[in-house]
């Protein structure tokens, strides 16, 4: 008979916890990696929250029974989307624009009317154009303004007690857009609020919807602007692995969120702007800037760094205090340099959410969920991967610094790529 000694299970054990460790982290932050260069080499220029454009939609009450829309878009995917000729969508400079929104409105019009559309109760609104479309800038783009009155239907008191707004604008099935989002304010149905339409969820209706309907869309909101926004979540990744302890991914987790909550909320109700031109690029160098002094920190030679998390049973209480509160002038630096990246952050979330609307305290109230929408779910993935990073460097150093290092090299290259793209604009 055999017999096993605890030395041998132990050895086993750490075996296969380390063998199980590699396999979950390989998997999990190649998926993303793989996912983002892929994007990167497949479909071209990156796009900040897998976005081409945004379309923005004003909703008021008209005259007697009907609502008025004013929609900004996009002047040249509109022009394109309306199958007009290259001269129309090539147009330079306003002049040059509103000229051509003017000569082709019947086109524009048709567009638009058929994806955008009003219903009071279960009947459609007869939509006309209320006013010559204009050219305007948001974000360093030109978007062209399309006012719309809805002739609707009157009900038993006249104006109906409820709409339904849709929006299909610039959808999928046009292949040089994609997941397009329509940012709705509204003031109807004695009702005033914002809502996101997206591919998935096309329809908002006004005067029935309830305070928690609605901030439960924002929270779903900010979650998928984090999940499904690669540039944030390559930046959380890269904070990530260049952690080694417990205390260092709750710091920098700590003042990347405060960081960005503040310049979110202040962009978001108008207190600062900044134009996209200037904050995509800086975002993408942030996330390669984070990966590189990771590298750096770990490269041949560099001083050697505190292990994960020490034997914390064994040390006296003062000592596992002072680790948590005494930080190095490489800590205070890199905690500076998050901050500031985080800053930046915090305006690329606000240009996704692309409010524009006077500030209230409903308009607050939604920023706040959208913003613990996003913390909801850069906690949870720090949950997931921290401690398999912990366990993987614990039970298989040479591997785990093998697995941090190639991550924090592809991060560092995609933000290089897209940083050149943004600059150059062509993405």
């Amino acid at each position: 008979m055999t017999s096993t000694t605890p030395a041998r299970t132990a050895s086993r054990r750490g075996a296969v916890l380390a063998v199980l460790g590699l396999t979950v982290v390989g998997t999990v932050v190649g998926t993303v990696v793989g996912t983002v260069v892929g994007t990167v080499v497949a479909a071209g220029p990156a796009v900040a929250h897998d976005a081409t454009t945004d379309a923005y939609a004003r909703v008021t009450a008209g005259d007697d029974t009907d609502v008025h829309v004013e929609l900004d878009l996009e002047y040249d995917l509109l022009m394109k989307s309306a199958w007009l000729t290259a001269e129309a969508y090539d147009a330079r400079g306003p002049a040059a624009q509103v000229a051509q929104l003017a000569e082709h409105a019947d086109e524009v019009a048709a567009y638009v009317t058929e994806r955008f559309q009003v219903a009071a109760g279960d009947d459609l609104c007869a939509p006309a154009l209320a006013a010559a479309p204009t050219v305007g800038d948001r974000g360093g783009k030109a978007y062209a303004t399309v006012a719309l009155d809805y002739a609707c239907p009157a009900g038993d008191g006249g104006r109906p007690g409820t709409h339904t707004l849709f929006s299909a604008l610039f959808p999928d099935a046009e292949s040089f857009v994609h997941t397009t989002e329509t940012m709705v304010t509204y003031d109807l149905d004695g009702e005033a609020g914002s809502a996101v339409l997206t591919p998935a969820h096309p329809t908002v209706t006004t005067g029935g919807q309830g305070t928690w309907h609605r901030l439960g869309e924002f929270f779903v909101l900010g979650a998928e602007h984090l999940l499904l926004g690669p540039d944030h979540l390559l930046f959380l990744l890269a904070l990530i692995v260049g952690s080694r302890r417990l205390r260092d991914v709750v710091l920098v987790a700590t003042s990347f969120t405060v960081a960005h909550s503040v310049t979110f909320l202040l962009a978001a109700t108008g207190a600062v702007s900044a134009p996209g031109a200037v904050v995509e690029p800086v975002i993408a160098l942030s996330i390669a800037a984070v990966a590189a002094g990771h590298l750096w920190a770990v490269r041949p030679g560099a001083p050697p760094r505190l292990e994960v998390l020490g034997d914390v049973a064994t040390e006296p209480r003062r000592q596992v205090w002072r680790r948590w509160h005494d930080l190095s002038r490489s800590d205070v630096t890199r905690l500076a340099v998050v901050f500031a990246f985080g800053l930046v952050h915090g305006l690329g979330f606000a240009g996704a959410l692309g409010l524009d609307e006077p500030w209230s305290w409903g308009l607050l109230g939604s920023l706040l969920v959208f913003n613990v929408g996003i913390e909801a779910v850069q906690l949870g993935i720090i949950a997931v991967l921290f401690p398999l990073l912990v366990l993987l460097r614990r039970r298989a150093p040479r591997a785990g610094r093998w697995v941090t290092a190639v991550v924090a090299a592809a991060v560092a290259v995609v933000g290089l790529v897209w940083f050149v793209q943004r600059v150059l604009g062509l993405g």
